[in-house]
């Protein structure tokens, strides 16, 4: 079973290098062009001139220069409890609760680490020759657990309170030991991520660890949201009319709803049966509705939620999901830790 540790931290200091709320970010994967323009000009500093640099070496230089002058602290050997206030897209306010902590990197068939889906190779590619610039993970992999949460929130104020994106992250220091948990642990964000951590490792087989947000499957907070599919084409599709979307999987089209007739309980299973051509994606049911009702689209199956235990069977299986099955939101926020290996 795998065991996590405490790790030494770097943190950006704000006496040198600016308000917190100018250097943070989303994960790379999620910033498009316009908006990587945008975070570059917010500060010199801000997080997406690493992890999305012009090239490796600048990306090197510039971490080096930001140790040296300051901008970037290390601390003490510490895990930090991660609270995330946010409001998801079904528009309920919760807080998503976890630890930041060092994690073992291993294959995943030695089974202290699960996928539930999979990986392209260009992503990776290029992950590893930052990795090898930087020698740091700038950007934590999101893992759930099925156990009881392994530390509670500390008492007092913060240490690290910001917003970005309408997602406020709060970061309180723990002092512990090294913790063994009694289940493998499920990548639920972080897969190109966590195999460029293990094909560091090849390289560098002192890289035992690399950096995670560990979140209880059985925490609140936790929520995985439905990605409904929207299709420009799709053939016949058995299934009763209803009112609205319910239970099971959706069909909209020609301004009616129909229930999809399947004995399969996987949802973003049962669409890809029906091979859908022209296939979108979108957290928000209004906007596939309405994506068919302008035009845009032949019609839009809606999705319920997978459930974390479904991924959990998924991964214990050794199987993989269809592309986009599940939604974990919020993303975790980039600049607040970085992992040195």
């Amino acid at each position: 079973m795998p065991t996590v540790r405490p790790f030494r931290a770097l943190r950006y200091d704000p006496a040198v290098a600016g308000p917190l709320d100018e250097l943070v970010a989303p994960p790379y994967d999620v910033i498009s062009d316009e908006q990587r323009r945008e975070y570059l000009a917010r500060s010199p500093y801000n997080v997406v001139h690493l992890t999305l640099p012009d090239s490796d070496e600048q990306a090197a230089a510039d971490f080096t220069d930001w140790r040296e002058r300051g901008v970037l602290a290390c601390g003490d050997d510490l895990y930090w409890w991660v609270a995330q206030d946010y409001v998801g897209p079904d528009g309920v306010a919760r807080t998503r609760e976890g630890v930041a902590a060092s994690v073992p990197v291993s294959p995943y068939e030695e089974r202290q680490i699960l996928p539930h889906e999979r990986t392209h190779a260009g992503p990776k590619e290029g992950r590893l020759r930052l990795l090898r610039a930087t020698q740091t993970q700038l950007e934590p992999i999101f893992l759930l657990y099925d156990a009881d949460p392994v530390f509670a929130r500390p008492a007092g104020e913060p240490a690290v309170d910001v917003e970005e994106g309408g997602v406020r992250t709060r970061m309180w220091p723990i002092v512990a030991d090294e913790v063994t948990i009694d289940t493998p642990l499920l990548i639920a964000d972080g897969h190109h991520r966590y195999e460029t951590a293990v094909a560091y490792r090849e390289e560098n087989p002192a890289a035992t660890h690399t950096f995670a947000i560990l979140v209880s499957s059985r925490a609140p907070g936790l929520e995985i949201f439905p990605t409904h599919r929207i299709v420009q084409s799709v053939g016949d599709v058995p299934g009763d009319d209803v009112e609205g979307p319910g239970d099971g999987v959706t069909l909209y089209r020609d301004g009616k709803y129909v229930r999809v007739r399947t004995d399969d309980g996987f949802g973003p299973r049962v669409v890809e049966s029906f091979a859908p051509e022209g296939v979108s994606y979108t957290a928000y049911a209004d906007e596939a509705i309405a994506a068919v009702d302008q035009g845009d689209a032949a019609a839009a199956f809606l999705l319920q939620p997978v459930t974390t235990e479904q991924v959990a069977a998924f991964a214990e299986a050794g199987d993989v999901m269809p592309q986009k099955s599940t939604f974990f939101f919020p993303k975790l926020t980039s600049g607040l830790l970085f992992h040195p290996v």
